[in-house]
């Protein structure tokens, strides 16, 4: 929703996009600390005691920016969405896991899948509903829907989640000081909170802030190895090949997904005159055939296949966006967006099918919060790159600019996807196990 929001928020407040694209990078920098976090405190104290709280969470910050309409409001208000919602992903995979080793049963494909088909269908809903509240309500509307949406969400994991006291016991319970690490914790959050500011401002030259990012995360690896319970299980990263290269493919075809999202949906409000109902509707069929891709493949083992045409069709989708200009038709504009929603439907669920069987059973929380954070870390160096090439106002040259870029990355997560020994040991490895 907020993809759509960015124009109305900028002339409203009287802001540039420069500014504005802090309310994307803000949930992004705080949900990639968050995530991984609450996947430490889910495997530790249970996945539905960490959801809940992140609906509360959430609701608190649906409500600041009616009552304090402001650009601080606005950007604590998606600090604090960001934090919330980080509960939802690793506690449903170790919610997932958990109910798996209690039955004794392997965990169906189609279990896996709908974790990324309720993404990919929030993702379809999102735009046109933001075009029809900032339409009729206006754009603090889209902060207030989080607090029936949360609250829904807050009331059927009451009544429906498995209890955490009949959850699995893998390993003796640790103090919470060591379970939780907050060491680890801390070195992660400078790392990864230095790093993202540097991304976010490229032209400020804040070089500095790569210097403690280097530190942090050197003292980040010395200390989680000899943590008790690290919060990064860095020799875990260090012998897993697979898991780390999961990890950077998510964070290549993110970055593109991200970049055209945000890119895009200021361009053709700016420059092409759309307004921010038909912008939202423009990404629609994208996202609902991103939908159906990821339902598809959810129902099946393989992973390669989908994982290689999630990394080339963007190829097309970056040459389609050096031809487009201002006065090109919506339909255009409708079939540019087809060519990364719909890789994000394939790799969506496919990435995800391999980061569970790449992970130990008792960290499946914490692996998967940090697969969102390499998320994140895309989805950030996207807005730092919107940022450089718009400035004051998204112009259809510097989309061309933001087009190259995206060739460049999708040549990168090709190369990556297609020579992924890992991933051809496994393709064999499920034809042999069909027969």
């Amino acid at each position: 929703m907020i993809a759509v929001a960015l124009a109305p928020i900028q002339k409203s407040l009287g802001i540039g996009s420069d500014q504005a694209i802090w309310l994307v990078s803000s949930l992004y920098l705080a949900s990639a600390i968050a995530q991984p976090t609450m996947g430490k405190l889910a495997d530790r104290f249970g996945p539905k005691k960490i959801f809940l709280l992140g609906m509360v969470v959430v609701i608190v910050a649906g409500v600041l920016p009616d009552v304090l309409p402001s650009f601080g409001a606005a950007l604590t208000s998606r600090v604090l969405i960001g934090i919330g919602t980080s509960s939802a992903y690793p506690a449903a995979m170790s919610a997932i896991r958990n109910q798996s080793d209690r039955l004794g049963v392997a965990t169906p494909p189609l279990v896996l899948g709908g974790l990324s088909v309720s993404s990919l269908v929030s993702a379809a809903a999102g735009p046109p509903l933001a075009g029809v509240l900032i339409g009729a309500f206006g754009w603090h509307s889209i902060f207030l829907v989080n607090v029936p949406l949360a609250g829904a969400g807050l009331v059927l994991a009451a009544l429906w989640l498995p209890s955490d006291r009949i959850r699995p016991i893998r390993a003796a319970a640790l103090p919470v000081t060591q379970a939780i690490d907050l060491p680890g914790l801390a070195l992660f959050a400078v790392t990864v909170s230095s790093l993202l500011v540097f991304l976010l401002d490229l032209s400020a030259g804040l070089y500095w802030l790569l210097a403690i990012t280097v530190a942090a995360l050197v003292a980040l690896v010395l200390w989680e190895r000899r943590a008790v319970a690290p919060f990064i299980d860095v020799r875990m990263l260090a012998s897993n090949g697979a898991l780390s290269r999961t990890y950077i493919r998510l964070f290549l075809l993110y970055g593109i997904a991200y970049t055209m999202t945000y890119g895009f949906s200021q361009w053709v409000q700016d420059s092409a005159g759309l307004s921010s109902q038909t912008a939202g509707l423009v990404q629609l069929p994208g996202a609902i055939l991103a939908g159906v891709a990821s339902f598809w493949f959810a129902r099946r083992t393989g992973v390669r296949a989908p994982l290689i045409a999630a990394a080339l069709i963007p190829l097309g989708g970056g040459v389609l966006i050096l031809a487009l200009t201002g006065a090109s038709p919506v339909w255009l504009f409708v079939g540019v967006t087809l060519f990364f929603t719909i890789p994000q439907g394939l790799a969506s669920v496919s990435n995800q099918a391999a980061l569970y069987r790449q992970v130990p059973t008792g960290g499946i929380g914490s692996a998967a919060g940090l697969s969102r954070t390499s998320i994140y870390i895309g989805a950030i160096a996207s807005t730092s790159l919107i940022g450089v090439a718009y400035g004051q106002r998204p112009t259809t040259a510097a989309l061309h600019e933001l087009g190259w870029v995206i060739l460049g990355i999708a040549v990168v997560l090709s190369a990556l996807t297609i020579l992924d020994r890992a991933l051809r040991a496994r393709a064999a490895a499920d034809d042999v196990a069909r027969g």
